[in-house]
């Protein structure tokens, strides 16, 4: 009886404390160089961990446009000083109303996530499944509309692929307000190569603005 006690400790110890939360890499950002430990969302932490800072699976169009975007969320006054850009750098959250993982840029009422499709996520052999595509789709625009709005729902979400996108590519996501009526949100999206000569996908969506208490079950 002891013993299995014992093995039934050690395997949930094992799984609140991973081997992967005992490794640690560096993680550069555009303006200083920051040493972290890599750990899977504790059970007990209050502190959300940004996703979207770069990492070793990282490719180098991936490093580029990140360092390119991250370069227009602060510039430099003739005085030397530094100021807010054009840009503004959402972080990825693994919470509930979550942003987007891949890295997400604001600019006024436009949203762009740059994306890099890993081997997971294929579907047709060596392209990424059309259902992740609508996933990440889904989830920019719906960034978006909270942003814009506050907490939102999706009601509806039309998506038309016109060119499959191949694994390891680093694709832009850019999510565009049309326009609001009262609760609802219409935004468009479109998934293009890195430097937007070639369309993959387009897509439309309508967002409902709701009360946080009606999904906590509070009326």
């Amino acid at each position: 009886m002891a013993r299995s006690l014992g093995r039934l400790l050690k395997g949930f110890r094992s799984l609140i404390s991973p081997p992967a939360m005992r490794t640690q890499l560096s993680y550069p950002t555009a303006c200083v160089s920051v040493r972290t430990m890599v750990a899977l969302p504790s059970l007990f932490s209050s502190k959300p961990r940004d996703f979207s800072l770069p990492n070793s699976s990282w490719g180098s169009e991936m490093m580029r446009l990140y360092e390119h975007y991250n370069s227009q969320c602060e510039v430099e006054t003739e005085g030397g000083e530094t100021q807010r850009g054009p840009w503004q750098r959402l972080p990825s959250y693994n919470r509930s109303l979550k942003y987007a993982t891949g890295g997400v840029y604001l600019k006024e009422q436009r949203c762009v996530c740059i994306f890099q499709a890993g081997h997971l996520l294929e579907g047709p052999p060596g392209h990424v499944h059309g259902g992740a595509i609508a996933t990440m789709i889904d989830t920019v625009t719906g960034t978006h509309a909270t942003i814009l709005s506050g907490p939102v729902m999706t009601a509806n979400l039309n998506v038309n692929y016109r060119s499959p996108i191949p694994l390891g590519s680093t694709v832009l996501i850019e999510s565009t307000l049309d326009t609001q009526e009262g609760r609802k949100i219409f935004i468009s999206c479109k998934v293009t190569s890195n430097n937007g000569s070639k369309l993959h996908t387009e897509a439309t969506a309508l967002f409902l603005s709701i009360n946080v208490s009606h999904l906590l079950g509070g009326g």
